[in-house]
């Protein structure tokens, strides 16, 4: 099949690279702009950008793809080269703009978005970060129709993936990237067989996975220990949690941590306060919570690396 492809960073360019492997065309790639990067905020290609151009692959960064947007002569440019790639299907993939109805019904067959949940469950920006955060067993990908609402679309395909109780965003974001390449191949054979089904999105179990923020970051010890280590596993590595250790004037960041029940870890008296610490060694530092202990296991210092808590602890006490 002609096949246009929508789609930037990491989890999108494995799906690219799948459908190029399986002998489909792909005549035109869109992605995001060039961004800034790296300590030198040198201006950097997508990971789909990259992978487009490898194989020889033009490839179109509109700022919008609104007609009568801020940015019409890109968004006019992006449409003309729509039109020249004649695409029987576009595939999209964590691409980060919104496509407007023309975009939708210039493709024969329209658009088919791989989005990292079983939907309706996480609709949104970040379903990846909020399963983990819930506390979900499992999640996936959806292959889905695109409309123009949000995540709206009906449903043509799923795959389960599980989440391990150590999995951080990160590995679950990789399994993930895995599945949906392998979903969306077979979503597009089964379209060429004419045994695609398109299902409507139930109206029950709709969640909505917000985007992420920085303001989130900061640990709240009022909160259970099991929710904190899971927001530290959805937060690895972006935006990160971050703590406040007494002597350290900047906060620390904290990579790994684990729960622990009141009745294990430090012995502490009946009155610790949450926040407090309870006990430091090279096995972990004890943070009593509102319910059980959070021991830090990997941390980061302000402008240093990351480092295993024993590490950490020595270069803590130094101070």
């Amino acid at each position: 099949m002609r096949i246009v492809f929508a789609g930037t960073p990491e989890f999108a360019r494995q799906a690219l690279d799948a459908i190029l492997a399986a002998g489909h065309q792909v005549p035109l790639v869109l992605t995001q702009p060039d961004r800034p990067s790296g300590r030198g905020l040198k201006l950097t290609p997508s990971a789909v950008k990259q992978a487009a151009v490898a194989a020889g692959i033009p490839v179109c960064q509109p700022r919008s793809l609104r007609l009568d947007g801020k940015y019409p002569e890109e968004a006019r440019a992006a449409q003309q080269a729509l039109h020249d790639a004649a695409p029987d299907l576009m595939v999209v993939a964590a691409y980060g703009l919104i496509l407007p109805e023309w975009v939708l019904t210039l493709p024969t067959h329209g658009c088919f978005n791989i989005h990292a949940s079983l939907l309706p469950r996480w609709r949104g920006a970040a379903p990846i970060q909020r399963a983990i955060e819930a506390g979900d067993a499992q999640t996936g990908v959806t292959i889905m129709q695109m409309d123009q609402g949000l995540d709206t679309g009906d449903m043509l395909l799923a795959r389960t993936v599980p989440i391990a109780g150590t999995q951080n965003a990160a590995e679950l974001h990789d399994a993930l990237a895995v599945a949906g390449a392998g979903a969306i191949l077979d979503a597009i054979d089964a379209l060429q067989q004419g045994a695609l089904t398109a299902q409507p999105q139930p109206e029950t179990g709709v969640t909505y996975a917000a985007k992420l923020d920085k303001s989130e970051s900061p640990l709240d010890f009022s909160q259970p220990a099991a929710i904190l280590a899971r927001r530290i596993r959805a937060f690895n590595p972006v935006p990160g949690s971050t703590m406040v250790l007494p002597g350290l004037k900047d906060p620390v960041k904290v990579w790994h941590a684990q729960a622990l029940p009141a009745a294990a870890g430090a012995q502490g008296s009946p009155e610790r306060q949450p926040g407090q610490v309870l006990q430091v060694d090279t096995q972990g530092i004890d943070i009593a919570t509102a319910d059980g202990i959070l021991r830090l296991l990997e941390l980061q210092k302000a402008g240093g690396k990351r480092q295993p808590v024993a590490a950490f602890v020595q270069g803590w006490h130094e101070r």
